[in-house]
Formats: structure tokens, C-alpha cells, sequence
């Protein structure tokens, strides 16, 4: 049964890849995908599950998804809570896909388990691509990020077993497109499948939610006053007090409560110091403030591990993921600049995920390794305005009259729609 579900969901790509591209790229996409597919389950079989020593948290959901699989086995199948198994909490997604695979095997499935999240991570590269077409890359520029995240090693590793980052990844980066689609051309369906996206990205990681609030309400409410410079300084001064202010607005159990209690306790001393234990971990001298020496922690959140840092075997690998890392983040710099000439509404929304994002992952900062795996969503965007840089020929979006005759740069996330 196990590798039925690996054909299954190998035939379930090529559907995936045919529905989000056009015929030309899909039959030129295919084979990269399918490549990459396999990759990740011959990393799964040969390193992660043959003494590689790099995890932890698969393990974990792995141990998460038997305990529901044997509460269905007693109680029937059904949506399992934090209440009754307080573990699924905050990860209940992903650990109720992997109980479903398991109770469909008849007992641990990790190879099946596996090519699901592969799959969720060959169809994130489709998603990436619909979204750079959607920003104005030509379709050489989109293609190239589609097949440089694909093998993306860190991305790879981390979609080669049951990790979340995959879930992860795709959810934010598909709401994320969808307000960018919005603000092209509005349409309600496209909020409304905001919420089943939503309400699985918070059962995957819950603050997540947050990091993509302020860009989804930009793209609801459309954005239409192309933004001046004063206006984005002005923005960028005033949004890190007020995200400041939202940790106290609400104490109770409701969403700002759980953010703000999701927040404490990643920015506590206490957590800080325990993730810090190992050979990536790093403690910064700032009396327990999770906000004192901001610059230094915003530089190891989103450029280590630097290419001089001692460390594991797995660290020295992750060197080679920086490299690209940095190379794309140089291009981003260039995209950014040509979406600031021609489009500053859409790099408001880019950037309202990006600030937020990498300023509340740097407050939490304490290992380079865990840090590396939780950027991988600030990479998958910023990646984005690397895809610009590379275009020859722009098609950006904006005002109807502006766009170009592209069916693929009209202003939707899916293909014909």
C-alpha cells in the first residue's frame, strides 16, 4: 500500500503540473519535477533514514500522527484537538496527513509520508512560478526559479521527510499570492479561499498567520495610490512600535492572545538559551531583551551560517544553500528596484511579509540551524524578486491599460481562472 501512495502521488504532480502551466512549459517542467520528486525520495531513503543524524522533528510528527492513528483505531476517524491529544497543537495539519497515510497503510508509512510532502514541495515550484508570471518575470525568468527551487539543497532536505516546512512553505507563499492577485483584479473567491488556507497555515505554524495579515488586508483593500518614497520611510519608522504594541492588545485566548503568547515564549531567555544548546547555537549579550542587538541578530536570522563558521557536518552542507542564498538575495536587491519603478504596490505587499517576518524571526534568534530551516518561507519570497531581476522582457502588472497581452501576467494565481 505504501507505494501505491507514492505512484499516486507521483501521478498526482504530473496533474498538478498540466492544471498550473501552460502545455509548452508544463511538457518542460514535467521532467525537472519529476526529477525532483524522486530526489527527495532517494534523500529520504539513503540519508535521512540511514543514519544521516540531521532531524528531530519528523521523528516527532511521526510519533504525533501514531497517537492519532490509534485514537481512531478506538474512537473512528474524525478531526483530532489539541484537547484530546495535546501534542497535535499548532501542527495538526500536518500530522493528520500523515495519520491518514499511516491509517490507509496499516501502520508506519514514512516513504509514503514522504512523497506527500514531496509532492506539496514540487507543487510550491508551480506555485512560484504562477506568482512570478503574476509579478511581470517573462517566462524564462519564471522557469529558472522554478527549477533553482526544486533543488534548492535546504528546501530539498527539508521536504525529503516528514518535516512541516514544506505545509509551511506552500501555505504562505500561496496566500501571499492570492493577495497579490487580488490586487490586480479582485475577486471574492479569491478571499474566500483565503480561509481554508489560513485556517491550515495556522494549524502548521500558528504566527505564521500574523507574518501574513498586514500584505493579505493590503490586497483586500487594494492598495491604489502608487506609494512615494516619504510614504514607504514613513511606513517602515512606524511599523515596528506597532507591532510592538499589538503583544498587549489582547490577553485572552483569542488569536492576538495566542500570537502574543506564541511570541513571548519564543523571545523568552529561557527558550532562547535552551534552543541555543549544540553545536549551532548562538547566545547574544543582550541582558535577556530579546529585542537589544537587533543588527546582529537581523544578520545571523538571514545570513548564516557564515562561510567561516565552524560546526557539524550538516552546517558545513548548509554553507552551499547560503551561497545561493546570498547570490539571490544580490538579484532580489535589483528586482526590488525595478517593482519600486513600476509597481511600488506589489513590493508593499512583498515587503510587509518580509519586514515583519525577518524582524520577529531576529528577536527569536538562537540557533543558526533551527533559524535556517524557519527562513526558508523569507527565501521562497524574496526569490520572487530575483525572478524580476532576471526578466528580459517585463510584463508588470498594475493598471489593465498597462498590462501586457499575457494570459499567463493577467493578474491570476491559477491557470485559467
Amino acid at each position: 500500500m505504501e507505494y501505491i501512495v507514492v505512484i499516486a502521488a507521483a501521478v498526482l504532480l504530473v496533474v498538478v503540473v498540466h492544471a498550473g502551466l501552460k502545455p509548452q512549459v508544463a511538457w518542460r517542467a514535467l521532467p525537472v519535477l519529476l526529477a525532483a520528486f524522486a530526489l527527495r525520495l532517494a534523500v529520504h531513503v539513503l540519508l535521512m533514514r540511514s543514519g544521516l543524524g540531521y532531524g528531530g522533528d519528523n521523528y516527532s510528527y511521526e510519533a504525533r500522527a501514531l497517537g492519532i492513528v490509534e485514537l481512531w483505531h478506538r474512537n473512528g476517524v474524525h478531526y483530532v484537538t489539541s484537547d484530546e491529544l495535546g501534542s497535535v497543537y499548532g501542527v495538526a495539519v500536518p500530522c493528520h496527513v500523515f495519520a491518514l497515510i499511516m491509517y490507509l497503510c496499516g501502520g508506519k508509512a514514512p516513504l509514503a509520508c514522504t512523497a506527500v510532502v514531496a509532492l506539496l514541495g514540487c507543487a510550491l515550484c508551480v506555485v512560484l512560478y504562477r506568482f512570478a508570471r503574476l509579478l511581470g518575470a517573462d517566462e524564462r525568468a519564471a522557469f529558472r526559479l522554478l527549477v533553482l527551487t526544486a533543488f534548492l539543497p535546504g528546501f530539498l532536505l527539508h521536504t525529503s521527510d516528514m518535516f512541516k516546512d514544506g505545509f509551511n512553505a506552500f501555505l504562505v507563499v500561496a496566500c501571499l499570492g492570492l493577495a497579490v492577485s487580488n490586487l490586480r483584479r479582485f475577486d471574492p473567491l479569491k478571499v474566500v479561499a483565503l480561509g481554508p488556507l489560513l485556517w491550515a497555515l495556522w494549524n502548521v505554524r500558528p504566527y505564521m498567520v500574523f507574518m501574513c495579515s498586514l500584505p493579505l488586508l493590503a490586497g483586500v483593500f487594494r492598495v491604489r495610490r502608487a506609494l512615494s518614497g516619504r510614504s514607504l520611510v514613513v511606513f517602515a519608522v512606524v511599523l515596528i512600535p506597532v507591532l510592538v504594541l499589538l503583544q498587549g492588545v489582547d490577553q485572552s485566548d483569542g488569536p492576538l492572545g495566542t500570537m502574543q503568547a506564541q511570541l513571548d515564549r519564543g523571545q523568552s531567555q529561557h527558550t532562547r538559551l535552551a534552543n541555543a544548546e549544540g553545536g549551532s547555537g548562538v547566545v547574544f549579550d543582550d541582558g535577556g531583551n530579546a529585542w537589544s542587538d537587533l543588527g546582529p541578530k537581523l544578520a545571523y536570522t538571514l545570513l548564516s551560517p557564515f562561510p567561516w563558521a565552524s560546526g557539524s557536518m550538516a552546517l558545513q552542507l548548509g554553507k552551499i544553500d547560503t551561497l545561493i542564498w546570498y547570490w539571490l538575495l544580490f538579484c532580489a536587491v535589483q528586482g526590488a528596484r525595478r517593482l519600486w519603478r513600476h509597481d511600488r504596490r506589489t513590493l508593499l505587499i512583498l515587503l510587509l511579509f518580509l519586514v515583519p517576518a525577518s524582524i520577529a524571526y531576529a528577536t527569536t534568534m538562537s540557533n543558526i540551524g533551527l533559524m535556517f530551516r524557519q527562513r526558508i518561507p523569507i527565501v521562497m519570497v524574496t526569490s520572487l524578486l530575483s525572478a524580476i531581476a532576471w526578466t528580459r522582457t517585463p510584463t508588470y502588472g498594475g493598471p489593465p491599460e498597462e498590462r501586457a497581452a499575457d494570459p499567463e501576467a493577467s493578474g491570476s494565481l491559477v491557470r485559467g481562472t
